[in-house]
């Protein structure tokens, strides 16, 4: 009878689903070679993939608001680009809540959903077999991503859950091949060709999927139609988390019925600082939102007003030294030394170090790294701002590209590999530096992560941007350089994401340079003792999604690192 019941109840819900307006799934879409800023009046969302941005802005055309739209398309995101993130991952959301009525100032919120650690995780379960953090069921973390999505919606979200899972529901019965995953189909041909999971859906034929091709996820649309009939219950409690844990254990993994039952997310309000005046509000720790701040900290003491050959250089003294800070943070739910981390965002730390930053590079132990930390690595990242005010930046991972490699073929869903942002003992890098014991795997603990959403005010409280990305450590410096070229140097939202990076991680000692960064500046670099690198700009790196607003009107772009469009209307 219940069986009956639910199979009833999908078939009205996808009979709603087809008679509603989405991007038609039917049409490709092409990576762009430019960041294309968009203008809007009305509401702007910025993700890696159009149809994504596209459905997010169905969303507010509906009625529903910033938080609606960023769970529609990063649902969306899940579905096309899941070698980016997915409901078997996690990830972290920022929230501003405009000022209502008689109140002059916004309130931030932030959501981590991070993954943690099954409860039989322990400090040396990788020493053995290092890729085991990598591959396979025992690299899987408990996934946090449909809770925190489910928490934003119960606390700021307008329209109903159902609506703003429908779009994906329907998009996982089948679409064609977007340029970014044809792009990475051929990179994991051995997986997509021999692993039946993996076969069925990115190689139905015996030959691999290319642009263009159409593609189903049925499994995958037939959960998140119980997911939009049910809410997430049946992942957390039911029968989807069931198949999900046999699927972990049946590849080596520890993964619990118990271990998803007793997830939780935690909700706080935003980390906040200032740079010039400037409100920025953004995560907490574990993710790098403490590091970026005190890069911004740091930079506060100089004139950045143009940008040149000093300037260039204090930028990148400043993403050295929060690659230093950023060594320091950890779960802090499981840290004794609470203001270890606590110190990392205020202005008081930046001043004791600022005077150590001079005009020419240094070895990476002159900026005292406390120990070497592993690099996390990729992610997606969505950014909304509505006509209300309200501003969200969303990142999601499933960590390394598609995630652990396990696919349940009962579900569709594809887990994380999240364990690998754990550090394990016993294994100096190249440099000698041995890994942080604040970050070792422990029962229930988060791993820490780069992802760092942020949202600015101008100082008179009104709302300027909200900008994130995607891509392991590059994260945190790609933010703050898409921020610094807005504020700084005048560039729009589009030409702010598109232009050149810089990133420097301390180990190695370099500093790896877009190929498309003015020559001269790259010339002053080396200069003054950087070891630069020059790495072509089509090279998978760091992708960038932001969203402001400007008087009236409203601008966004999506990276073409990522081919990434935003959309407004």
């Amino acid at each position: 009878m219940a069986s009956l019941l639910l199979v009833t109840l999908l078939s009205g819900l996808l009979v709603h689903i087809r008679e509603a307006r989405f991007l038609p799934s039917s049409n490709v879409i092409d990576g762009p070679t430019h960041a294309q800023s968009i203008q809007a009046r009305h509401g702007a969302v910025a993700s890696e993939n159009q149809r994504c941005s596209l459905i997010g802005v169905d969303i507010l055309k509906a009625g529903g608001n910033a938080v609606d739209a960023t769970i529609g398309a990063t649902l969306c995101v899940g579905v096309v680009n899941m070698f980016s993130s997915g409901i078997g991952g996690g990830g972290y959301i920022t929230v501003r809540i405009p000022p209502s009525a008689g109140q002059n100032h916004s309130e931030a919120w932030t959501i981590d959903f991070r993954e943690t650690a099954p409860a039989l995780a322990n400090k040396t379960m990788f020493v053995a077999n290092n890729e085991s953090s990598m591959y396979g069921g025992l690299a899987v973390g408990v996934p946090g991503e449909l809770k925190g999505l489910e928490e934003a919606h119960r606390r700021w979200g307008r329209l109903p859950w159902a609506r703003l899972v429908q779009p994906s529901v329907l998009l996982a019965q089948g679409w064609k091949v977007d340029h970014e995953l044809g792009r990475r189909i051929p990179l994991y041909a051995d997986l997509m060709l021999n692993n039946p999971d993996w076969r069925s859906i990115f190689a139905p034929q015996g030959v691999l999927l290319k642009e263009g091709d159409p593609i189903q996820r049925v499994n995958l649309s037939r959960t998140l139609a119980i997911i939009a009939a049910q809410g997430t219950d049946p992942f957390y409690k039911g029968s989807i988390g069931h198949s999900i844990v046999a699927k972990a254990r049946s590849t080596g993994g520890v993964l619990s019925k118990a271990d998803l039952e007793n997830y939780s997310v935690i909700v706080t309000r935003a980390l906040e600082g200032t740079y010039n005046g400037q409100r920025i509000m953004t995560t907490h720790a574990p993710t790098s939102g403490p590091a970026l701040l005190h890069m911004f900290n740091l930079l506060e003491h100089f004139n950045m007003t143009v940008r040149d050959g000093l300037s260039t250089h204090r930028l990148v003294e400043a993403i050295k030294y929060g690659f230093a800070a950023r060594t320091k943070i950890c779960d802090p739910a499981s840290d004794d030394d609470s203001d270890r981390i606590a110190q990392i965002s205020t202005k008081q730390y930046a001043a004791q170090i600022v005077g150590n930053i001079t005009d020419t590079a240094h070895p990476p132990d002159y900026y005292d790294p406390a120990y070497d930390v592993r690099p996390d690595h990729g992610t997606s990242h969505v950014s909304v701002i509505d006509k209300d005010g309200m501003a969200v930046g969303l990142t999601s991972t499933v960590n390394l590209v598609f995630g652990s490699q396990v696919l349940d073929p009962f579900t569709g869903i594809i887990l994380n590999d999240e364990m690998d942002d754990f550090t394990v003992p016993g294994r100096p890098n190249s440099a000698g530096m041995w890994p942080s014991p604040y970050n070792y795997p422990e029962p229930n603990k988060r791993p820490l992560s780069s992802i760092t959403p942020i949202i600015v005010e101008h100082p008179n409280g009104t709302l300027y941007v909200s900008i994130g990305g995607a891509g392991g450590t590059r994260i945190f410096g790609s933010v703050f350089q898409t921020f610094l070229n807005l504020n700084h140097w005048g560039l729009d939202v589009g030409q702010a994401i598109e232009f050149g990076r810089m990133h420097s991680p301390l180990y190695p000692s370099i500093v790896e340079v877009d190929s498309t960064y003015p020559p001269e500046l790259v010339n002053d670099l080396k200069a003054r003792g950087h070891n630069v690198t020059v790495a072509d700009i089509h090279r998978t790196a760091a992708a960038v999604e932001g969203a402001m607003k400007q008087g009236e009107m409203l601008y966004a772009a999506s990276d073409p690192r990522k081919s990434g469009m935003a959309a407004g209307y």
